[in-house]
């Protein structure tokens, strides 16, 4: 049976917590609980579990604080007499967005159409885009790594083509029986060595074949877009063609599906047609 008052002479006179007493004495931690509520047991010591609250309850404020200090000393900071309170504003919503209407809305308080044309005439004051700029280029230099290594890496995705790792058409084979040629589909992956892996997200093997999978190239073409300033010449005039090429493409699939629609909707008209005619000749 535990001696309780040698466990009680230890808890108020020791910095013990509750559950390394229960362990020690080899007692439940419950049981230990309950008897020092009820008997009203006195700690003139520390009480370990509660410094322990108390020590994490400081450190989450010391990590919040540390976050907010944060947050804080990256906020942009424009000291620009040539620019109003809300064109300030506006410039620090646009390097956060790329978002000239959005930018407008937060820095103007003003409704969806009106930023949208407010926005991107603002975008083109000379004062403005200057202040942009130069905060693009700020916010680069806080990176503390070469911005060019990180748009190399969206130039090389949104520029990639299927023919950087795929060799395909037609070919001619004999046939072996009969010696007669004739032409087939050829599909042929390079080898690894050979392509650039780390654009490449998946490489699948079934029953259908083999697939890879690219990066996002429409996601790439955005992020250039937005940096469209600090790329070269030659970049800028691939750029311009690689998003002419998406949004042709994506102009001519929405035409096939609508074409698809609109045939689907009068074979269904054929088809009450045929009934019709068949239920007038009975």
């Amino acid at each position: 049976m535990p001696n309780w008052d040698l466990i009680r002479q230890e808890y108020e006179n020791s910095n013990i917590t509750m559950k390394a007493l229960a362990e020690k004495y080899g007692v439940k931690d419950s049981t230990l609980r309950s008897r020092k509520n009820r008997e009203k047991w006195q700690c003139n010591a520390t009480d370990k579990n509660a410094t322990q609250r108390i020590n994490v309850a400081t450190k989450k404020q010391q990590n919040k604080t540390q976050k907010k200090n944060k947050a804080t000393t990256k906020e942009p900071v424009i000291e620009n007499d040539d620019l109003t309170d809300k064109q300030k504003l506006f410039c620090i919503y646009y390097i956060k967005y790329f978002n000239a209407t959005k930018a407008y809305q937060k820095a103007y308080g003003c409704d969806y159409t009106t930023a949208m044309a407010s926005g991107s005439r603002l975008l083109r004051n000379v004062k403005v885009s200057e202040e942009i700029d130069r905060l693009k280029a700020e916010q680069a230099n806080e990176l503390k790594l070469d911005v060019r290594d990180v748009l190399q890496k969206y130039i090389d995705i949104a520029f990639a083509d299927i023919t950087d790792f795929v060799e395909f058409g037609r070919e001619t084979v004999a046939d072996d029986e009969t010696g007669l040629e004739y032409e087939v589909n050829k599909v042929k992956f390079k080898d690894s060595s050979e392509v650039d892996g780390t654009i490449i997200t998946e490489v699948k093997q079934g029953k259908d074949g083999v697939s890879v999978k690219l990066a996002d190239k429409m996601k790439a073409l955005e992020m250039l877009s937005k940096y469209f300033d600090l790329l070269s010449e030659n970049d800028k005039k691939r750029l311009q063609e690689e998003k002419l090429k998406a949004e042709t493409a994506k102009a001519k699939a929405e035409a096939e599906r609508l074409t698809k629609e609109d045939d689907d909707d009068n074979e269904e008209i054929i088809i009450v047609d045929e009934w019709s005619d068949d239920d007038d000749c009975d």
